[in-house]
């Protein structure tokens, strides 16, 4: 469709790539991007483009990918530390750089396009004059707080709180790291992104924040200044990893991740892009891959369409399964961390095969073609002494097949069936909750926990659908942790045998079950 003016309001990624993209298209448009603030001036650290991300970049905008690739740090794989032991991963392509790097190199290809751009005015998308207005205004945007109702926004506060730092020298890989103070325990997610800079991300439980008076000093800074009594505290805890540096704030503060949702994402001539009308945790890195690949779809339905509200129609077609499924994945990564103590007694290489695998967008399978020592590991250390699965046999099988010892029962394998428990009794967990850390999910766990006495198994099932697996296996790893002289067994059919083997290989849950009979051999 023809498009004779655009308005921008906000000059983050999302935004100035948005512009970019719509003014390549359509050059005698008129488009415009407003940011209240003034350049250079920007809140934040690194960003990091995965693989992925970068491969839909260069698709729609080859010369974009190449000015900021320029900028950028390689990745150098990851490192999950726990005390003296490691465990450690590959570079997978990713990239990292400077987040005013990056504005940089968007703010020049934006002006190269000829878009022109504004500072230092605060404007509302409610009174730019202009045929289309793009409402790409951030996290706390006051478009979707305005159209809230038309919108039917939904925002969720997290459980953990967290705060972003940085360091001035370079990591060797992105770190994942506990440290246990005299308050409780806090980790971090840090990663380099230039030679001289690395970020510093922190989080910790509500109980360790408090205990550590953390509540006094957020309610004391000003939402403009940094905690500073937080960060020196956080520089003595994480003194190894820092290596004598010190950790450098910028509005740094502590807060809860707001998951933000809406039912729809524009309004008359008004549509929003990336964390003003959706989020997603920052442990699976997508704020800035969302923005810029909603700016993509955005542009491509404003040339496919023939009018506006189709166009947007379209946009929200294209990327709202996108969203939701990333959402969902971030929101159990995100309940992975804020329960990430819990763990701290696995093996490193265990506790490395959980995490990759939380989300169940990472298969054992993809973990065994891209890191065999690790899977090979956390295989061995299921049981003592155990072999690494052999050219011949799967990473499933081979776990599934691994013996197991749960109180005082030797198993031959991870595949039990009701019989196996005859002369116990059995709790039964039927799941129906969309989430593992629901309250419906809270009385299931203390309903395990006041058990009768002697019911030694807890039986885990529910609904055969992935996602009903995977908060299946997240609350059995609750049970597991909660009920420690129970057997956990979950449940589920054959056709989910590798999330079931991801499972008791994270030490999720102890054994399965199938509810479908074996296929038997043609």
């Amino acid at each position: 469709m023809k498009v004779d003016t655009v308005a921008v309001l906000g000059g983050g990624p999302g935004g100035l790539y948005a512009a970019r993209l719509l003014k390549r298209r359509r050059p005698r448009a008129h488009v415009t991007v407003y940011e209240q603030g003034t350049p250079g001036n920007t809140f934040g650290f690194g960003v990091g483009l995965a693989a992925r991300t970068q491969r839909n970049l260069q698709n729609a905008d080859p010369q974009s990918l190449a000015a900021i690739t320029a900028a950028s740090f390689a990745s150098t794989g990851a490192t999950m530390a726990v005390g003296d032991a490691a465990a450690h991963l590959a570079d997978a392509g990713g990239l990292a750089i400077a987040r005013h790097a990056l504005l940089e190199s968007l703010y020049e290809l934006a002006a190269d396009a000829g878009v022109e751009v504004q500072f230092g005015e605060r404007r509302s998308a409610f009174d730019l004059d202009a045929q289309l207005v793009i409402a790409a205004d951030g996290v706390n945007s006051a478009t979707r707080r305005d159209l809230s109702f038309d919108l039917d926004e939904s925002v969720t506060a997290g459980r953990g709180l967290y705060l972003w730092c940085g360091t001035d020298f370079a990591l060797e890989t992105s770190l994942f790291c506990p440290v246990t103070t005299e308050h409780g325990t806090f980790v971090t997610h840090a990663y380099p992104y230039a030679a001289d800079r690395s970020t510093f991300l922190v989080e910790t439980d509500p109980q360790t924040w408090q205990r550590a008076g953390f509540d006094t000093t957020t309610e004391e800074t000003p939402e403009w200044e940094s905690d500073e009594r937080a960060l020196r505290y956080l520089e003595r805890a994480f003194a190894e990893q820092l290596r004598g540096h010190r950790l450098i704030g910028n509005r740094t503060r502590w807060t809860r991740f707001r998951t933000i949702s809406c039912s729809s994402w524009h309004h008359g001539n008004i549509v929003l892009l990336g964390d003003a009308v959706h989020t997603a945790h920052y442990s699976i890195g997508s704020g800035t891959k969302l923005a810029m690949e909603d700016a993509i779809a955005l542009d491509q339905s404003l040339a496919d369409e023939d009018s506006l509200e189709s166009a947007f129609k379209a946009y929200e077609a294209a990327r709202t399964p996108a969203v939701r499924s990333l959402q969902e994945a971030a929101a159990r990564s995100q309940n992975w961390w804020d329960s990430f103590p819990g763990r701290l007694g696995l093996p490193v290489e265990t506790l490395m095969v959980s995490y990759m695998t939380r989300t169940g967008r990472v298969t054992l399978e993809r973990l065994q073609r891209e890191a065999p020592g690790l899977t090979d590991a956390a295989l061995a250390q299921l049981t003592q002494p155990a072999a690494p699965a052999s050219e011949q046999q799967s990473v499933i099988d081979a776990i599934l097949a691994s013996p197991a010892t749960a109180g005082a029962r030797h198993f031959a394998s991870r595949e039990v069936d009701r019989q196996a428990f005859e002369d116990l009794q059995v709790h039964d967990v039927a799941v129906r909750t969309p989430g593992a850390w629901t309250a419906t999910a809270d009385g299931l766990v203390a309903a395990a926990q006041s058990r009768e006495p002697g019911s030694g198994v807890i039986w885990v099932s529910g609904p055969d659908d992935r996602d009903d697996i995977l908060t299946r296996l997240d609350l059995a790893e609750r049970l597991t942790l909660a009920c420690p002289d129970a057997i956990v067994v979950t449940e589920a059919s054959r056709e989910f045998r590798s999330d079931l083997a991801a499972g008791v290989a994270a030490r999720r849950t102890h054994l399965v079950a199938y509810t479908d009979p074996r296929k038997p051999v043609a």
